[in-house]
């Protein structure tokens, strides 16, 4: 059963989620940033979904085992798209958009093939280990994709402050996933240990990006080649 830290890293996530689409509402860009609210507003149902599946069935049931991961696996591929959209606002003007799409569903196909083949390999075939496997996957995929669309930002001198933020902090979001995915295959018993970490970066997302949102300026600019200098 989950303990008191638990239920308020839990609400605080669900009311950053939901505080997100609401600020991008205010700010009329939810068709700007469609995919990015798309997730934030699935986060919040899922939550929901969770704490209903969690009440009913208990944290060890099979049911909230396998609502957990089908979810998840929606989810993360929800913010894979969100991370392509962040692509196309940085690409625009290069007139790319359709390669670009072209290239995310091929890529996302490419890693599901990949999650199927490594599941089939294994003797317990059974789906909830194909979406472990799939968020996973997409998880190394989208924190590659990151830091190359940051090294874009940088290439292109990209100054629009709000994109950097969104971008910046997703980074940091896939970089823990799929740090946690790792350590988690690799080193269980260390795992258990900061069980706390990932939920709480878990949240640190939908934070900056409500901030974001209710906080900076369309038109504000900065300058993330001095983001990227090492002082000496």
């Amino acid at each position: 059963m989950l303990g008191p830290a638990d239920w308020v890293i839990w609400m605080l996530g669900t009311l950053f989620e939901a505080a997100v689409v609401v600020c991008a509402l205010r700010r009329k860009a939810i068709r700007r940033y469609f995919f990015l609210n798309l997730y934030m507003l699935f986060s919040v149902f899922v939550s929901l979904g969770r704490f209903q599946v969690l009440l009913h069935s208990g944290r060890s049931s099979v049911e909230y085992r396998y609502f957990y991961f089908y979810s998840d696996a929606l989810l993360t591929i929800v913010l894979y798209f969100a991370l392509i959209s962040l692509y196309l606002l940085v690409f625009q003007e290069l007139h790319v958009e359709r390669y670009l799409r072209m290239g995310a569903v091929l890529l996302l196909a490419g890693t599901a093939w990949f999650s199927y083949a490594v599941v089939s390999q294994s003797s317990h075939r059974m789906l909830t280990h194909f979406a472990f496997e799939l968020s996973q996957n997409l998880y190394f995929v989208g924190m590659v994709l990151t830091y190359v669309l940051w090294g874009a930002i940088l290439k292109l001198r990209e100054t629009r402050a709000l994109l950097v933020q969104l971008v910046l902090s997703l980074g940091v979001y896939f970089s823990t996933f799929a740090a946690s995915y790792a350590m988690s295959n690799l080193r269980p018993d260390l795992f258990s240990h900061i069980t706390y970490l990932f939920p709480i970066v878990a949240c640190l997302l939908p934070l900056s990006w409500a901030y974001g949102f209710w906080r900076v300026a369309e038109d504000a600019r900065i300058v993330p080649a001095r983001l990227a200098v090492v002082p000496r």
